[in-house]
């Protein structure tokens, strides 16, 4: 399975530069809060080590109340500054991850469909899904923690050194285990995140595969595997779990110890200042509180930074999406209508080739079945049409014009693949009608729906075209989702038509009916219906057979049956 790329780390600071940028007013509002409040909670141990000198002169009540008044009173103001900076970095955070969802869709939906099929659904919903989600956290919570620390541990060095130079010195003792120990596990943390996310979106990508093809594993008889892939993948994900937890479990304990040490040496050189009478009680309490005060925030910040790391992968991965890699080749333009396929050879993975050596030549206007047993290559052979796959080897060309090379919006003007999948789209029915790029006045809303058959389904609608259809609204039948798309598909007006069982949910003879409607609107355009009706082959100015990936035969139905071959036994069969 091929993975979506990641984007580049350059790509992420240009990402981070660019935002920073955008919201320079809020981040430097945010920034004096979280400052404001670091510097009224440095007044705290101040408070405190003076109120401690004032106890051990038996200064009056008077004074050491209101010194125990001001230090809460300091507790409280940086309490609610520190809370107002936390509410503007959530409110910054939703802002930047709204619009990085909306730019994720809107580069999800530019992705060629080969491309996401490719990778798999899996990989696309796991970047949409998880790694939205670790990039939320971080945002909204470890940016803000990580922010408050940095600003904390800064300005309580500073206010240190200011009140004793000498007791100090005793913080220098952590810097030799406190800084090789980070920059060893930072160093290591990022490729074992990178690893443990893959691991993750390919387990997703295995359990929604298998979800989603439920049924055919039980018509096959594949549930075990399915299963024991699930069981594989889900092992891997946790070996990429254990594998981070080891990093930690090696790491945590170096920054504890690195935590306790200028404890006892900022004692050591207290009591030594004491005694020389450098420095007072106060200032001595004042200290060992400012180093317990610094532990929390960096303690916060080291284990923050995990976890933005791990944003890091998940924005890489996010932003991969829209450095997907686009085509070089120079697309060419169509010269006609006509369809030809020359040798065409394709297969889906390199040690399995579904098609072998096609040639097929399909004027304008002609309408072609496509018929063969199960597994012999037809849909294969319409999404290589549709130019949603490339051949392996070999062309497919719409009036000259090599199909897949064409840009998504000249390619849906030349030709339209239609499935038997179809999705109905949260929103009024409108918005599902128009989808296709264009103006569509009402009455041809309707004209379209009716040349499907769905008007009468539409009159009896509380709100005609206006009404909410899809999840939480009205539901649509996945008979009639079918002919939505239908609609969908008369109203985008393509000059080709490629439908492989479109009319598949519909009974036998509604499908008949809905047929005999489309005539009209299809009349003159290139129709390839890869069909397992037969009476839709027998309606077709062409009937190609295909088996094991070839085409073995090719002709009228009238032909095909005096010819006595596949085609004249696939309807005795069915008969």
């Amino acid at each position: 399975m091929k993975k979506l790329p990641l984007a580049d780390k350059k790509d992420v600071r240009r990402w981070i530069k660019e935002t920073a940028r955008e919201n320079k007013r809020e981040f430097s509002v945010m920034l004096g809060l979280f400052c404001v409040a670091t510097a009224i909670g440095l007044a705290g141990p101040q408070l405190l080590g003076a109120l401690v000198d004032e106890v051990v002169e038996g200064t009056t009540t008077t004074t050491i109340t209101l010194l125990a008044i001001a230090f809460v009173v300091v507790l409280g103001a940086q309490a609610w500054f520190k809370g107002l900076a936390r509410l503007r970095a959530r409110v910054f955070g939703e802002r930047i991850l709204a619009r990085n969802r909306e730019e994720f869709v809107g580069n999800a939906l530019t992705l060629p469909l080969g491309t996401v099929e490719a990778a798999g659904t899996g990989d696309l919903l796991s970047r949409a899904t998880t790694d939205v989600n670790r990039i939320d956290h971080a945002v909204r919570f470890g940016a803000p923690e990580i922010l408050i620390a940095a600003v904390t541990v800064v300005f309580t060095v500073v206010a240190m050194v200011i009140t004793s130079p000498f007791l100090a010195l005793g913080l220098l003792v952590a810097l030799p285990l406190l800084v090789p120990v980070n920059i060893w596990y930072q160093r290591r943390i990022p490729d074992v995140m990178r690893r443990m996310l893959d691991k993750w979106s390919v387990l997703q990508s295995t359990t929604h595969e298998t979800a989603e093809g439920a049924r055919t594993a039980e018509a096959l008889n594949l549930t075990g595997r399915r299963i024991q892939t699930g069981h594989d993948g889900l092992d891997a994900a946790m070996l990429g779990e254990r594998e981070v937890r080891a990093l930690q479990t090696r790491w945590i304990p170096s920054l504890e110890i690195s935590y306790v040490l200028p404890v006892p040496v900022m004692l050591g050189l207290g009591l030594l200042a004491y005694s020389n009478g450098w420095e007072g009680l106060g200032t001595i309490t004042a200290m060992l509180l400012y180093s317990q005060v610094m532990t929390g925030p960096l303690n916060e910040a080291l284990f923050w930074l995990a976890d933005l790391q791990v944003a890091g992968v998940s924005l890489r991965r996010l932003l991969g999406v829209r450095s997907a890699p686009e085509s070089t080749v120079v697309p060419e333009t169509p010269r006609g209508q006509d369809i030809e396929v020359l040798d065409v050879r394709f297969g889906y993975n390199a040690d399995r080739e579904v098609l072998h050596g096609i040639d097929l030549r399909v004027p304008a206007g002609e309408r072609l079945a496509i018929v063969g047993p199960s597994g012999a290559g037809k849909s294969t052979l319409g999404r290589l049409l549709a130019g949603m796959s490339v051949p392996t080897s070999g062309s497919v060309r719409i009036g000259g014009a090599e199909v897949s090379t064409l840009p998504d919006d000249v390619l849906r003007g030349e030709v339209l693949l239609l499935t038997q999948e179809q999705h109905v789209f949260a929103g009024t029915l409108r918005d599902n009608l128009t989808l296709p790029a264009g103006d569509w006045s009402d009455d041809k809303l309707l004209a379209a729906l009716d040349s499907v058959g769905a008007s009468e389904w539409v009159a009896g609608l509380p709100d005609g075209l206006d009404t909410k259809v899809g999840a939480g609204a009205v539901a649509v039948p996945a008979a009639m989702a079918q002919q939505l798309a239908l609609a969908r598909v008369v109203l985008a007006d393509p000059h080709t038509l490629v439908l492989d069982e479109a009319t598949s949910l519909l009974d036998t003879g509604s499908a008949r009916e809905l047929e005999r409607s489309l005539s009209a609107v299809l009349e003159g355009r290139t129709v390839i219906a890869i069909a397992h009706r037969l009476h839709t082959a027998a309606a077709a100015d062409r009937v190609a057979v295909i088996e094991g990936g070839r085409v073995t035969e090719l002709g009228s139905h009238a032909e095909l049956l005096a010819a006595g071959g596949p085609y004249a036994a696939l309807v005795a069969a069915a008969s």
